[in-house]
């Protein structure tokens, strides 16, 4: 019977972000029928830490002081919690696993350990490393558009003693605003923006992984694999998500990436789901390779 099913689509935030941001996402999914589960990794979601400086009105001393639970959180700690819920979701069926922004990077090494839990790997303008990590990707032509500066006009403490990134996102400098804008949701209105801003947290881990964490092609390489490029992202921007297609087609050419394409921002696709929810919803009668 559980072959018969639908897929669970199993999604995976990117940096600061958490389950929430799919909510709608996930609204527009059950509209069509379809089962879905959206992840917190470890700190995120009601894990996160939320200090009372980082109320109104602000105490940024005290905030770039106070500790953080997602410290010392590793790439592998993230990839160990996915593989958990790609195992529950397993029980029921197909699973199609859906990666945003750096959740590429803990679904790509969840995809390198347990292939045989992922029927389907979609990655939706997500960091997917193949010839290089994704800190040597920064340093690369592609990324040359953006602004890796903006982030750190919030910043907030010294990731190196903290142990954390931790970014305000309450910030009411226009600069920040306008820079936070710009790279994540460019498309969208003010008042979208700052809704999506406030489902933001302050802290992210600072393990992005090592060469030794990009995919493999005797077992990521084997499942079936879909890229969906973001036209309009400035912070991956659409020449980086064409590089790790061209790259993931030479390290597995038997089985190439099934590429689409959404118009819009980094988070555009969130904000206005319906379009992503009926392309996830059609890869989900998608025959997988080698059946």
């Amino acid at each position: 019977m559980g072959s018969q099913m639908g897929p669970t689509f199993v999604l995976v935030h990117g940096a600061f972000a958490n389950s929430f941001s799919f909510a709608p996402l996930q609204a527009e999914l059950g509209l069509l029928g379809h089962r879905s589960v959206a992840v917190d990794l470890p700190g995120h979601g009601f894990s996160a830490t939320y200090h009372r400086a980082y109320q109104a009105p602000q105490d940024l001393d005290g905030l770039a002081a106070a500790p953080g639970d997602v410290k010392g959180v590793t790439l592998a700690d993230n990839v160990a919690h996915l593989v958990g819920v790609l195992e529950r979701a397993k029980r029921n069926g197909p699973v199609v696993l859906v990666a945003h922004s750096r959740g590429g990077l803990t679904a790509t090494l969840a995809a390198n350990q347990r292939p045989d839990l992922i029927d389907r790997i979609v990655y939706v303008s997500a960091w997917c490393p193949v010839d290089l990590d994704v800190n040597a990707y920064y340093a690369e032509p592609e990324m040359a558009s953006v602004d890796a500066a903006s982030l750190g006009l919030a910043l907030v403490g010294n990731p190196g003693e903290l142990g954390l990134l931790r970014v305000n996102f309450r910030t009411a400098d226009p600069a920040a605003l306008a820079a936070f804008k710009a790279a994540f949701l460019a498309d969208g209105t003010e008042e979208e923006f700052l809704v999506f801003l406030n489902t933001f947290q302050p802290d992210e881990n600072l393990d992005t992984g090592t060469p030794e964490d990009r995919a493999r092609a005797g077992t990521w390489g084997r499942i079936p694999r879909t890229y969906v490029r973001l036209s309009e992202d400035t912070s991956i921007p659409l020449a980086m998500q064409d590089r790790m297609i061209r790259e993931g087609d030479a390290l597995t050419p038997e089985n190439p990436w099934d590429v689409r394409t959404l118009p819009g921002s980094h988070l555009k696709w969130l904000v206005d789901p319906a379009p992503a929810a009926r392309l996830l919803g059609g890869l989900a009668a998608l025959e997988p390779i080698g059946s």
